[in-house]
C-alpha cells in the first residue's frame, strides 16, 4: 500500500516537471496577471488624501466699562473678526439682560461718538483685547414708530377741529356761520399731506432699523401736534375770514400745493430706489418724470417741494400760525439740506457742479 501511494506521488511530480505542464501554468499566471492589471486600470487613478485645512480664526476679548465710573461691567469673549458691534450688543444683553441691544451705546473713548451697529470689531481693534465704554441710552423706540406717531396725530387732530366738536367752539356761533369753501379745501390739502406721509413711511421709505430715545419721540409729537392744533383752531374757527384776493388766490395756491405734493412723492420714490441707498449708493439722477428734473438744480429736491407745499398752504389759508410753522420748517429743512449737500459733495463731486442744496441758485 505504501509503495502504491509513493508511485502516484512520483508520477504527479513528473507531470508537473514535464514541459506541457509548465506551459499551462505559465498561461494561467499570465491570464491572472492580465485580469489584475485590467481591474486596477478600470479603478482609475489613486486619489490622494486631501490634507485637512486648519483655518486660523482670531478671537477678541471685549472689555466693557461703565462710561461714567470706568468700572468693569463684563467681558465678552470669543468674538470673531467679522463680528459687528450689533453682535457684541447681543452678547452683552445675554450677560446683562436688563439692557436690551437698542438701549446700549458703545464708545471707543469716553465722550466719543457711539459706534454704529454695522462696524466690525476688526476695524476698531488695536490688539486682541478691546475696551469699549457703555452708556445707557434710555428707553428706545423704532424710527417707524416715531414717524407714524408724528403724522397720525396731526391728521386726527385737524379733523377734530374741522368737525367743530363741542367744547372747542361756541355751538350757537358755529351753527349760525357756514364754513367758507377754503376751509373745506384746506382740510382736504392737510389730510392729503399727512396721508401721503403715512403711506410713504409704510411702503416707500427705507426706514432705518435703528432706534431713537423716547424723549425725541415726545419732542417731535409735541411740535407737530401742538402746531396742528394751533393751525386747525384758526382755520376752522367760525369767525375765520377768507384770503384777501378771494378765489383766485385760493385756486392758484391750491394747484401749486398739489404740484409740490406730487413732486415730493416722486422724489421720495426715486430716493428709495436700491441704487440710491446703502454704502455703494450713487447720486440720484433725473428720469423721464418731469418732477424729478429738479435734481438738475438742487441736491435735495424733496425739501424744496416740502417747503413749496407749506408756502402754498400759507398763501391759501392766509393765517399767522401756518406762516410761523412754515418759517420754522424752512429753517430746519435748510439745515438738513446743507448737511446732506456737504456729504454729496464729498462722495459725488462730479455730479454736484453748480447745484444748490435746496433753493435753486440761492441756497
Amino acid at each position: 500500500m505504501f509503495k502504491r501511494h509513493k508511485s502516484l506521488a512520483s508520477e504527479r511530480r513528473r507531470e508537473l516537471i514535464s514541459p506541457g505542464a509548465t506551459r499551462s501554468i505559465l498561461k494561467d499566471d499570465m491570464r491572472n496577471f492580465h485580469f489584475l492589471s485590467q481591474f486596477i486600470l478600470s479603478a482609475g487613478p489613486l486619489k490622494s488624501t486631501s490634507a485637512v485645512k486648519h483655518s486660523k480664526t482670531t478671537h477678541f476679548e471685549i472689555e466693557i466699562l461703565d462710561a461714567q465710573t470706568k468700572k468693569q461691567i463684563c467681558i465678552v469673549d470669543k468674538v470673531t473678526q467679522k463680528s459687528t458691534i450689533h453682535d457684541v450688543k447681543q452678547k452683552f444683553h445675554k450677560a446683562c439682560p436688563q439692557w436690551y441691544p437698542s438701549r446700549v451705546g458703545l464708545q471707543l473713548e469716553r465722550g466719543g461718538p457711539f459706534l454704529k451697529d454695522n462696524v466690525t470689531i476688526q476695524s476698531v481693534a488695536a490688539s486682541s483685547i478691546v475696551t469699549l465704554y457703555f452708556t445707557d441710552l434710555g428707553q428706545q423706540v423704532s424710527w417707524t414708530t416715531v414717524f407714524l406717531a408724528e403724522y397720525t396725530g396731526p391728521l386726527l387732530i385737524y379733523l377734530l377741529f374741522y368737525l367743530r366738536i363741542p367744547y372747542i367752539y361756541d355751538m350757537k356761533e358755529s351753527s349760525r356761520r357756514l364754513c367758507h369753501p377754503v376751509v373745506h379745501l384746506a382740510c382736504f390739502c392737510h389730510c392729503i399731506h399727512y396721508i401721503r406721509y403715512l403711506l410713504e413711511t409704510l411702503f416707500v421709505h427705507k426706514v432705518s432699523a435703528g432706534h431713537t430715545s423716547l424723549k425725541n419721540l415726545i419732542k417731535s409729537c409735541a411740535f407737530y401736534w401742538g402746531f396742528t392744533s394751533w393751525i386747525a383752531y384758526y382755520i376752522n374757527h367760525p369767525r375765520y375770514t377768507p384770503p384777501s384776493f378771494g378765489y383766485r388766490q385760493v385756486a392758484v395756491s391750491a394747484i401749486n400745493f398739489l404740484i409740490c405734493e406730487a413732486g415730493n412723492h416722486f422724489i421720495n420714490v426715486v430716493l428709495a430706489h436700491p441704487s440710491h441707498t446703502g454704502n455703494n449708493a450713487c447720486f440720484p439722477s433725473p428720469n423721464y418724470n418731469p418732477f424729478t428734473w429738479m435734481f438738475f438744480l438742487v441736491s435735495c429736491p424733496n425739501y424744496t417741494y416740502e417747503i413749496g407745499s407749506w408756502i402754498s398752504f400759507t398763501i391759501m389759508t392766509q393765517t399767522l400760525p401756518v406762516g410761523i410753522f412754515t418759517l420754522l420748517m424752512s429753517i430746519q429743512m435748510s439745515l438738513w439740506a446743507q448737511k446732506k449737500h456737504k456729504i454729496y459733495l464729498k462722495k459725488f463731486n462730479s455730479y454736484m457742479h453748480r447745484k444748490s442744496a435746496m433753493i435753486p441758485f440761492i441756497l
